[in-house]
This record gives C-alpha cells, structure tokens and sequence, in this order.
C-alpha cells in the first residue's frame, strides 16, 4: 500500500492519476489524496493506513520546497513513518541543479525521482525490506 499526491501548492492531477492507475496495474493498493495535498493529509492517511508502505509526493510546479517545510516536524512526530518519495518538476526555472535535490533530503525526504519509471523498482526495492503488497485501489479524489 501506498499514499500517493500532489504537493500542496500544485493542482496538476493528470501525472497523478496515471502514476495511480501505474501503480494498481502492479497490483499495488494506492490511497490516492489527489491534487494540492498538504503534509498534514499525508501525515492524517499515514496514521489511517499504517500498513503504507511509502508516501509518494509529485510535484510540476517547481514549488514542493515550500509545500514540504513541516515534513520533518511530521516525521519527528511519527505521523509519517514510511519513507517519502517525491518526483516531477522539483524546481522552478529551466536550470536543474543538485542543490534542489539536497534540499528536498533536508526537508526529510527520503527518495528523489528523476523518473517515474524508476517508482516501481524502487517501491520494490522497499517492499523486499518491509512491508507487505496488497490489491486494490484506493481512490479518494473526490473529497
């Protein structure tokens, strides 16, 4: 199981809705949050499902520093006890540089994506650690 969104300031859904239907087509359960989703909604579904393997974040307007400044008080707190993925456009601007990425390390995530294709490998990777996989989707866009 995983909760998957989209970082707070964002409203991008079409990315999360294929990552979501990606991931149950692996035979993943995928709590879906849907667009503009704070870190306190991923902390709430982390409490809710505490089988969650990880906690996916995409972002493509550049502005996940911003939405993600309390991820490491909620992972201090123990809201958040999985690890947190995030992927997509990590920045404003045309020029990418590594200091986006230690940034987003800083905040206390986990793992950083260049690319979504690199999302199942990875979850799998965590999976071979941990947690169990379940099959269903969960699809809670409509809130």
């Amino acid at each position: 199981m995983v909760v998957l969104g989209v970082a707070a300031s964002d409203s991008h859904a079409v990315a999360n809705h294929l990552i979501a239907h990606s991931l149950r087509a692996q035979g993943l359960t995928v709590v879906n949050l849907g667009t503009c989703t704070p870190v306190s909604e991923f902390a709430d579904a982390c409490e809710l499902y505490p089988a969650a393997e990880a906690v996916i974040i995409g972002s493509l307007n550049g502005h996940i520093h911003e939405d993600l400044h309390d991820l490491a008080d909620a992972k201090l707190q123990g809201r958040i006890n999985c690890p947190v993925i995030v992927g997509g456009n990590l920045s404003v601007g045309s020029a990418k540089d590594e200091s986006s990425t230690t940034r987003l390390y800083e905040l206390g995530v986990d793992h950083v994506l260049a690319h979504p294709d690199s999302l199942v490998p990875l979850l799998d990777s965590l999976r071979a650690v941990g947690a169990p996989v379940t099959r269903e989707l969960v699809d809670t866009t409509a809130r």
